[in-house]
């Protein structure tokens, strides 16, 4: 549904969208295999007793199919129109991380800590496990599923989610290029060339000074916002993972930073469910005294689950929507060829 009553003689609807969603990512390992089955099983439960003979394979078969057909399947990403369509979304923007894709290996080769130490070997390994398909591939899958879409009547847009590394623009600015992106998105998942966000390096925050770390976090997130090469700045927060952060009232400051640069470099950002559903912290980025502060400072602002499967598509968009229109939001940011379009989040009618 898209719309709330609120009243006898008028309805509110809302205008649903989700601009941060991926079709899928490694490490290609069984937890992978079972996630995927649990996605099929949302849309085709397969009819034979759970953990079955006759159940496993079934299950066998499909995901054999699926390694077979690739990351940018159509059959695939058809179940992304289904939940979209089932969640009631107009605009859906699908990306792929920027570390996906085989020729951006030497950007994160040069960046992250791949050195000969516990961290350095294991980011070394899970670099090469997720770093598997060609941008051109995606980005061609997603250009061919639009008119697709557009017939059920979802907009379909093409995104790339680029993580983003101080000194790294010039090459940023070539791999922005290879693409008719609709949008890009800037994101921080590395501090010091550690991925903050893996649960298998999550130990590192027991050997750093907080505040110490989330300046630094912070630093980087201007830097990225001020450099004008992204359309959205994701997750501006999400840093707080693993729920290791100082109190709220230490980082206003940044927060303010962070609003002002938005702002000077007309920089949208979003309301991302992932870490809500996904991660220990159970909330949504930015958190709630973050969002007030980019709410005063007229921020734009978009909607995402930032799902990795397409069962998870449109996950708490209907509710941070209406909490964004609640806060007297009253249009969202969408895109389309690089060109930010503002449409109305409600439109009542009697």
């Amino acid at each position: 549904m898209s719309h709330y009553d609120i009243g006898w003689d008028a309805i509110i609807m809302l205008y649903y969208v989700d601009y941060h969603m991926h079709l899928e990512e490694g490490p290609y390992s069984f937890r992978w295999l079972d996630r995927t089955n649990q996605a099929f099983d949302h849309f085709h439960p397969i009819a034979e007793p759970l953990h079955s003979r006759a159940w496993l394979e079934a299950s066998y078969a499909r995901m054999h199919t699926r390694l077979q057909r690739g990351a940018y399947d159509e059959s695939w990403l058809d179940l992304y129109l289904q939940e979209a369509l089932r969640k009631g979304l107009r605009e859906v923007g699908i990306v792929d991380h920027l570390y996906r894709f085989r020729e951006t290996l030497p950007y994160f080769e040069r960046h992250l800590d791949i050195g000969d130490s516990p961290l350095g070997r294991l980011q070394h390994t899970w670099l090469h496990q997720v770093c598997t398909e060609r941008m051109e591939d995606f980005a061609a899958a997603i250009q061919a599923a639009k008119s697709r879409w557009a017939a059920q009547g979802v907009e379909l847009r093409l995104g790339l989610e680029a993580d983003y590394f101080a000194g790294g623009e010039k090459d940023l600015e070539s791999f922005i290029a290879m693409a008719d992106w609709d949008y890009v998105i800037g994101s921080i998942h590395y501090v010091d060339g550690w991925g903050f966000d893996n649960p298998e390096t999550q130990f590192r925050f027991d050997q750093v000074d907080l505040r110490e770390l989330y300046g630094r976090f912070f630093d980087d997130v201007e830097r990225m916002i001020n450099s004008g090469l992204f359309d959205i700045a994701a997750h501006l927060d999400n840093l707080k993972v693993f729920n290791y952060r100082p109190s709220e009232e230490l980082l206003l400051p940044y927060y303010e930073r962070i609003a002002q640069a938005l702002k000077r470099t007309n920089t949208a950002t979003e309301v991302n469910a992932g870490l809500f559903y996904r991660y220990p912290v159970k909330e949504v980025c930015p958190s709630s005294s973050f969002i007030d502060v980019l709410l005063r400072h007229d921020v734009p602002f978009t909607l995402s689950s930032d799902s990795h499967f397409p069962d998870d598509v449109g996950k708490y968009v209907a509710d941070n929507t209406l909490m964004l229109q609640q806060r007297g939001l009253a249009e969202i940011a969408t895109f389309h060829q690089r060109k930010r379009i503002m449409r109305p989040l409600a439109t009542s009618t009697s």
